[in-house]
Parts: structure tokens; sequence; C-alpha cells
């Protein structure tokens, strides 16, 4: 067991080994990187030492650029902000019971790399025109050692080194590269990467990197349209015309139509231009006008629409108009509207019914008119989508000729046989009547005059008078002689004409009462002629 005097040794002992432990210590250490505009506190501690006295200075005795603050134990020297003039060794004094004196020293380096580079595009990007990005890096220091690349999608554009700048304050620097932006830029990322690669300065980032998406104006370009359901729609479907460009921003579309003066109709400020139940009117050269009001470019593509029908509105016009007459020279000419375009033929109906192809000409041209030419002539349009015909009756005014007067059985006749007279033209006014001569007008059935159960109140002279409104009057007579009967035998007297009669004609049986004779029979007297 220790004794009292032997207890009071030890600790005497101890009292005496902590007196001797006094040390000092900077914190950090040896040297410590500070970033210029932040705060760096450098503290000077005590240990073993029970009233301390501090001091700072710096070992080329400039100003410490620092606030001093003296605790119990430590000492603190604050610089805040950091700035250009703490870039020195920095020394703490401290002396114990004025007896002990102890110094360290840290190294103060610094950086200054603050914040990410500034992306610049001057002027606005248009395609195809050259612009220039503008990378700006804010307060390097120390900047020989930046390091600045422009990058687009990933792909290096522009590399720069500031590797012999010996600028001793911070300062912004700037890099500029220009280029040619296209359409197909849109989207794509211009990227500023700026790199401060101090190897044995220890801070974080050593790395800033800023992109800005390209949305370069540009176009109109590659204006189209597109026609649906093509390009040669049929009448009655609906016609839609779309028009696309590339163009950023987006461009303003107006649709017009060339009319056929020359002028332009305006239709719709709208991408797609849509008409319903299109019409023949519709076809036409389209003009779709696209405009950047930006770049104040413009750009036009057309597109000719052609509407499909079959013929139709065919019509005849026969040149001349008026009455026509033999020897005359008549055009009939045909017109019809469709797409394609109709080919027009003129057919003739025979007598038969059927129809003769006379002519593969829009117009058709007859000269020197003949009795002949008369008849319907019928105007055919046809073309891949249908057909439409028109027809008109050709009438030709020709002069009564050639009259020859046939009584059938015979011009000597038998009582109560029937006799009948025939006579030929187009166009006939029959009826019974009697003229103020006493002359009595038979009628006809078919161009036939019929005398039935003839007796002999039938002797006479018969006359046949035909009206032309071409002018002549033709007048043929036929004395009928009476004869004992045997038997009952229709007479038929027929009168005719060599040539067809295409006008309007009358012609009427006159009856003339005559005597009989003393032996009761009568002759035939020849026909009076009568010339026109």
């Amino acid at each position: 067991r220790k004794t009292k005097v032997e207890k009071a040794a030890e600790l005497m002992c101890v009292f005496t080994f902590v007196v001797k432990a006094f040390e000092m210590e900077i914190i950090p250490a040896g040297r410590t990187v500070a970033q210029i505009g932040g705060t760096l506190t450098l503290t000077c501690n005590t240990t073993g030492c029970a009233s301390p006295s501090f001091s700072w200075r710096t070992q080329m005795d400039s100003p410490l650029g620092g606030k001093v603050i003296n605790h119990r134990t430590h000492s603190t020297l604050t610089m805040n902000p950091v700035s250009i003039v703490n870039a020195h060794s920095y020394l703490c004094t401290v002396i114990c019971n004025e007896r002990e004196k102890k110094e360290k020293s840290v190294k103060v380096e610094l950086y200054s790399f603050p914040s990410d580079p500034i992306i610049e595009i001057s002027p606005s990007l248009v395609a195809g025109e050259p612009a220039t990005v503008i990378c700006k890096i804010p307060d390097v220091y120390p900047s020989d050692h930046l390091e600045v690349l422009l990058e687009k999608d990933g792909r290096v554009l522009y590399e720069k080194g500031f590797f012999e700048d010996d600028r001793t304050n911070t300062e912004t620097k700037i890099v500029t590269y220009t280029f040619r932006p296209m359409a197909e830029d849109i989207g794509k990322e211009i990227t500023c990467v700026a790199r401060l690669p101090i190897d044995d300065m220890d801070f974080e980032p050593k790395e800033r990197t800023s992109s800005q998406k390209l949305n370069a104006n540009f176009g109109p370009q590659n204006t189209v349209i597109t026609a649906s359901p093509g390009n040669s729609p049929m009448e009655g479907d609906t016609l839609n015309l779309t028009c696309v460009t590339q163009s950023n921003p987006p461009a303003q579309i107006v649709w017009s139509k060339y009319l056929a003066e020359g002028s332009i109709q305006h239709l719709i400020k709208n991408n797609v231009l849509s008409i319903p139940h299109v019409h023949f009117n519709d076809s036409g050269l389209y003009i779709c006008e696209v405009i950047n009001l930006v770049t104040n470019k413009t750009e036009k593509a057309t597109v000719d629409i052609i509407i499909q029908d079959g013929p139709k509105n065919t019509m005849i016009t026969v040149i001349p108009t008026a009455a026509l007459k033999e020897g005359e020279t008549v055009t009939l000419k045909c017109t019809s509207s469709g797409n394609p375009a109709p080919v027009i033929s003129w057919n003739k109906k025979k007598a038969t019914g059927e129809s003769e192809k006379i002519s593969k000409n829009a117009t058709l041209t007859i000269q020197n008119l003949k009795s002949q030419d008369l008849g319907l002539y019928e105007c055919e349009a046809y073309n891949q989508y249908g057909k439409e015909e028109k027809a008109v009756k050709l009438y030709v005014q020709v002069s009564l000729q050639n009259i020859t007067v046939l009584v059938y059985p015979a011009e000597n006749v038998k009582e109560v046989e029937n006799i009948t007279v025939t006579y030929s033209t187009c166009t006939l006014r029959d009826g019974p009547g009697k003229s103020p001569s006493g002359e009595i007008i038979l009628p006809s059935v078919n161009g036939n005059f019929i005398l039935c159960s003839v007796t002999k109140n039938y002797t006479s002279i018969y006359i046949l008078r035909i009206f032309s409104e071409v002018g002549t009057t033709l007048q043929r007579m036929r004395e009928l002689l009476l004869e004992e009967p045997d038997q009952m035998i229709p007479l038929i007297i027929a009168f005719s004409s060599v040539a067809a009669v295409a006008v309007p004609a009358v012609a009427i049986l006159i009856y003339v009462s005559r005597q009989a004779k003393v032996n009761g029979s009568y002759s035939l007297v020849k026909a009076l002629r009568l010339k026109v």
C-alpha cells in the first residue's frame, strides 16, 4: 500500500507531463485550396497551455485579407470573401506563458470556377445562313489551365485552350465559333464543355457543361401538294388537296387558283383545300403558297387538276338557220364538253331506221343540197366515260317536177267500178269540199283518191293540182270515159313525182262535170301538161 507521500509524488509527475505537452496545429494543415469568392477559415489550436498568445501574418508580410478572432485556446483567421490577395502562406505564432513559442504555416492556393458556361447564339438561327455560337466561362482562375470544347450532338466542332494566359486575376473567357446550321440540325444540342484540370489542386468540379438545343428558323422548303383521290378525279367526287412544307416556325399557307382570264382567285388559308362534289369547272391549276414570317421567305407549289367526265351539253348548230333550198350549202356543227375531250362523229338515219356513219369530224358541211340530203342527222359525242347523242332533222325545199298520173285499172272505165287516183308527195291537205266555181274537191287516203262504184255521174275531167312552198304549182289532168260494165273492178288513177319533195305541198283532185255523148261512151283525152 502506497503512502500519502508516494501518491503525492505520482500526481506531481502527471502534472509535470501535462505541462510539457504544449503543442499547436493549423487547420487545414500544410496546404489548402480555396475558391475565389468563397469563404475560408484558418484555425490555430493549442494544447498544454492555459493562456496562449496568438498572432497571424503572411510570409511576405502582406495584408492578411481576413478577420482574426482569438479565443481561449485557439484563434481563427476568416477570409470572406476569398480574393486574389489571399493567395499566400499564412503563419500562426503561439506563445505560451511568455516563455515557449511555436509557429506553423499553411499555404492557401486559389482557383475560380464558379458556374457553368453560358451559351449565346447570334443572330437567331436561320438554316443555311452563318450563325455564331458564343460560349462564356465566367470568372475563371487560373485561366492558363482552361480548356473549352464546343460540341454538336457529341461531335466536337471546336476546341480552344488558354495555356499561355498569365493573368493573375479572375476573368470571363469567351469562345466563339461560326457555322451554318441546316434544317436537320433542329433539335440537336450545342454543348459547351469547360475544363479546369489542375492536377495538384483538390477541388470539384473540374468540368462544367452547358447545352442548348438548336432551333434554327428555316424554310419554307420542299413544299409539295398531294391530291386525293388523285389529280384526275371523276365529277362528283370529293377532292382534297394537302400542302406540306418544311418550315420553322410553321409557315402560313394560302391556296389560290389560276382563272382562265389569267387572274388569280384566292381561296382559303389552310393546309388542306377540300372541294366536295367536284364539277368540270373545278379543273385548273391550283397554287399552294407558303410564307415564313420570320425568315421572310416564300415558296410555291402547283398542281393541275383535271376533272374527268363523260360527254355533256352536246349541241348542234345549223348554218344557215333559215329554210334550206335545193343547191345551197349547209354546215352542221356539233360541240360537247367532257374530259377527256369527246370524240365527235356524224351519222345519218336511213329509211330503214339504221344509222350510217358519214363523218368523223365535229363539223359536217353539205354542198349543193339535193332532195336525197334531207333526213335525220345524229351527232354522237363519246369518250371513255360515256356517250351522248343529239339529232337534227334537215328539210330541203325542192321544186316539183316530173309529175305523172296513173289510172288503175284503165282510163276507160266501166260503170260500178272503183277508181283510185294516186300521187306522191310528202305532205297532204285532205278533205272534201266544193269550190266557188262549182268544182268538187275529193278527199285522198294515203295519197290515193278512190272513186267507188263509178257511174256516168263520174264521167268528167279530173285535175290534180299540187302547191309547193318553193313557189311552184303543178297541174295534171285526166278524162275518165265510161263503158258498159261487165264486172266490178276498182279503178286507180295514180299521180306520182319522180323526185321526192321535202317541203310541205298540197294536192287536190278536182272533179269537173261533163255531159254524156250521144252514143253513151267517152273517149280519153290526153293529159294537159302545164309548164312550171
